[in-house]
């Protein structure tokens, strides 16, 4: 007598399931695969004596003289100094650009009518090349340091203004009318309801604008800049080593990932309420 197999057929596995988790260990592992090829791309295309390479050393270095680069990065072009120069820029440029795009949005946001006053200005401002700011500044503001601080001050708040705009926008109307109920005045409800929920949602856009910075700071040093890590790089370019290029590259990441984090513990602690959700 045949018995009929009532198991049920084995699942196939899947490797690419939709929003599957993913554990640590594997995602370690995963994450390391494109970091190790490209490492392996980049050493067969610079090894060698320099005109048997694919890519000329002074184009792209080995990564072994990158890192032998590391000591006169150090030393002889002064990195902690220009690190901290930038870092510097950066922090004045965003204050002032958070001074002027964090009042201006909660106001276009809250009131209509301030809102079509400044929009066309804020249209104009959105489209507008940031690489477009630095001749404008050098006209205003001439070469100094003055005018490092105003183009990063501008490019934050062109990148901050719609996007706070957006996050006081986002808050329902249904604080608002309960606001109204309980007899909340105009600038009760933008100072006590608007503003305080959309705080915490302005608080992360700002983390997201200061690390969008670094991005700026090469710009920013472009000209005239007596030290900063865009003034080192325009000096490797013109001058070598081209090592200190990738390296600057580098720091500016590390920079803008601490930076984050740190921004990231700030909420934590401002709004602790929003880990539970």
């Amino acid at each position: 007598m045949n018995t009929e197999n009532t198991s049920e057929p084995k699942k196939k596995t899947n490797w690419l399931g939709i929003r599957e988790p993913v554990g640590a260990t594997l995602k370690v592992i995963l994450g390391m695969i494109p970091v190790i090829l490209l490492l392996v791309i980049w050493m067969i295309l610079t090894t060698g004596e320099p005109e048997e390479r694919i890519i000329s050393p002074l184009i792209l270095p080995s990564p072994l003289e990158v890192i032998q680069s590391f000591k006169t990065l150090w030393f002889e072009a002064e990195l902690t100094r220009s690190l901290i120069a930038s870092t510097w820029r950066i922090v004045l440029g965003f204050l002032f650009g958070v001074m002027a795009a964090l009042p201006l949005g909660l106001f276009m946001g809250s009131f209509s009518k301030i809102r079509a006053f400044f929009d066309p200005l804020a249209v104009f401002l959105a489209y507008l090349p940031i690489p477009a700011l630095v001749p404008l500044t050098m006209s205003l503001f001439g070469i100094d340091e003055m005018q490092k601080i105003m183009f990063l001050a501008l490019a934050f708040f062109i990148y901050l203004l719609p996007l706070i705009l957006n996050a006081v926008e986002s808050v329902d109307n249904v604080f608002l009318q309960t606001a109204y109920t309980m007899g909340a005045t105009r600038w009760q409800v933008v100072r006590q309801v608007l503003f305080p929920i959309a705080f915490p949602r302005i608080i992360d856009i700002m983390r997201m604008g200061f690390g969008v910075g670094w991005t700026y700071i090469i710009l920013a040093e472009m000209v005239a800049a007596d030290r900063g890590l865009g003034q080192i790089i325009i000096i490797a370019q013109r001058r070598g080593p081209r090592g200190h290029i990738y390296l600057v590259l580098v720091v500016i990441v590390l920079i803008a990932y601490l930076t984050d984090k740190l921004w990231m513990k700030l909420s934590r602690f401002l709004f602790p309420y929003l880990e539970s959700k």
